[in-house]
Order: structure tokens, then sequence, then C-alpha cells
């Protein structure tokens, strides 16, 4: 049975910390969706296509990576495309604590369980407001 996971985000822009999470994920799943998803609540900052590119010209070595887009809740595509986990990084104690209420409401609403994976200690002060400015 093949394992799949979701990575979930609006990747705006995708960063180095982005990378090392899915590569690192990648020796626990067989296959991982990167989910550019859509919130209406955001102004985007760069054109979703262009997101889409970046993220595949990364992983273009890689056949295990899949970049989709999506609207609505993350637990909803994730049973679209049946995936077992959903991927998420976490860089402080404040993400913690912000993913662990999602990612409890996320079984609750669906089973589907989230992984979570410490970035590597040169990424932790990256994020994609920084990147951004």
């Amino acid at each position: 049975m093949e394992k799949t996971a979701l990575f979930p985000g609006s990747f705006d822009p995708f960063t180095v910390g982005h990378e090392d999470i899915v590569r690192r994920g990648l020796n626990l799943f067989d296959k991982i969706y990167i989910a550019i998803g859509y919130n209406t609540n955001k102004k985007n900052f760069f054109p979703v296509n262009q997101r889409i590119k970046w993220i595949q010209s990364v992983f273009s070595d890689d056949p295990r990576i899949e970049v989709i887009t999506y609207e609505g809740l993350t637990v909803e595509i994730a049973k679209e495309r049946g995936t077992s986990f959903i991927l998420r990084g976490i860089r402080t104690a404040a993400d913690f604590e912000y993913e662990r209420a999602i990612a409890q409401v996320n079984k609750a609403m669906s089973g589907i369980d989230t992984v979570f994976l410490l970035t590597s200690p040169e990424h932790t002060p990256v994020n994609s407001s920084i990147v951004r400015d």
C-alpha cells in the first residue's frame, strides 16, 4: 500500500524551508502532493501559476512529487487524493500550538493524521514573509 501525504500551504513563495520538509518527507512517504491552497482572505504576492512552475522546477527530478491547487478544506482535498497523512513543518513553539489545534480538528473531521517535521536549524528563521520582503 502506497503511503501518501498532502503538504498544504499558500507557498507564496515556496522557500528552502518548504523544500527541506518535502525532501525529508520523502523518507517517510512514497508520494507527496504539494497542495497550493486558495484563500480568498489572503492577498497573493505571486500568481498561483508562477508558484506552480517554481515548485515543479525544484522537484523536476522526482516523480514522487505532484503539485496541485485546491480551494476549501484541506481535509477534503486530502480525502479526494486518497492521502493518509497531512505533512507540516514546525519552526517554533508558536507554530506547534497553531498546527496542533488544526491537526486535532482535521483528525476529528476526517480521521487523517498530521505528521510534523521540525525545520532544520539553518532554515528556522526563513519564512515566506521574510523572503517576500
